[in-house]
């Protein structure tokens, strides 16, 4: 990876590919946030971290994600050029994510689709995120609407309410013999299989998560095998990011996700937050999942979720549900 300290913004220098590997690269990202991140900068200094004596990824302390809640989370002084809210609840606190340049959120979340599943160009993207398009501010809605356009699909675009329109537009797309991404929150995808079961060979269909309290919690294995059954498919994939965040990781099925370039996952213990757990250590262990977002380089790379994990034998890993009292999240995984 090149030096992320060249002329410009730090940002504007983080690029896959170059001199630095991934850990290289994510320690200059600590020093950078650790004395230019004033959040991370206290949290450090609470726990009586040095920033300056951290040489290992394993030594770096992970900010809480609920921090996201009470704090504006900025690396240097910007002003934001948007700002992603999670969905949450009503009545609850949500979280806020400044975004210091929405063509580089962007950018990434494409590089990160390309790296699984190829050029956008290749495919019809319809999305099914109702509750996000009616709230606002969703960097998954963003995110939609970059990959509909990337694509200039006539067909492509967003169903709110309308299953009728999209069923027919599935119909025709499948008697077309295109590639079909269909990307929806768990509960729009779960009606909408009710309602109009098909049999769909071209289509990929690809679940965000989150039932928001509208339906009675299932496992993923009884959500993937309904859609299914319903859908005609062989297996259902699913996107794993989050408003905290700006990279993404797919599962092409079975619920085990692949981190994109920009994105490592390790687990902490559940009894020790400061015991960190690598992909090639404690297979089908069960830890708290903690993200390594390099593409966040203007809030904060190093997050604390909720969520419960574990890793497979190949160095994927696998979402297990939610931490006991943690807040429920509008994009939160199935409970298990």
């Amino acid at each position: 990876m090149k030096n992320l300290f060249g002329q410009g913004h730090f940002t504007e220098h983080l690029t896959t590919g170059g001199n630095l590997d991934f850990a290289s690269q994510a320690i200059l990202v600590f020093k950078h946030q650790s004395s230019k991140n004033p959040v991370y900068s206290a949290y450090l200094h609470h726990l009586n971290v040095d920033g300056n004596a951290i040489n290992s990824l394993r030594e770096i302390p992970f900010l809480p994600i609920s921090f996201f809640k009470s704090y504006q989370i900025k690396t240097g002084e910007f002003k934001e050029e948007c700002v992603f809210e999670s969905s949450g609840t009503t009545g609850s606190i949500n979280s806020q994510h400044f975004i210091r340049d929405l063509s580089s959120y962007l950018t990434n979340a494409e590089n990160n689709f390309r790296e699984r599943y190829g050029a956008p160009s290749q495919y019809c993207f319809l999305a099914l995120l109702p509750s996000y398009l009616e709230k606002g501010n969703s960097s998954l809605v963003a995110m939609a609407d970059h990959l509909i356009k990337r694509s200039n699909h006539p067909l492509g675009g967003f169903f709110l309410h309308d299953a009728d329109c999209l069923h027919a537009t599935l119909k025709q797309l499948e008697e077309d013999g295109q590639s079909v991404v269909l990307l929806g929150v768990t509960y729009a995808l779960i009606d909408f299989a009710a309602q109009y079961p098909m049999n769909l060979t071209h289509t990929i269909v690809m679940e965000t998560g989150g039932m928001k309290g509208r339906k009675k919690e299932i496992t993923r294995v009884e959500l993937h095998a309904y859609l299914q059954s319903r859908l005609g498919v062989k297996t259902i994939h699913a996107e794993y990011g989050m408003t905290e965040l700006q990279s993404q990781a797919y599962s092409d099925g079975n619920g085990i996700f692949m981190p994109s370039s920009t994105m490592k996952v390790v687990l902490r213990s559940p009894d020790d937050p400061f015991e960190i757990w690598e992909s090639h250590e404690h297979h089908m262990r069960t830890g708290v999942i903690n993200i390594i977002d390099l593409a966040n380089v203007d809030t904060i790379s190093f997050i604390a979720t909720d969520d419960l994990g574990r890793f497979t034998a190949d160095g994927r890993f696998e979402i297990l549900g939610r931490m006991d009292n943690a807040d429920i999240r509008g994009c939160s995984l199935l409970s298990v």
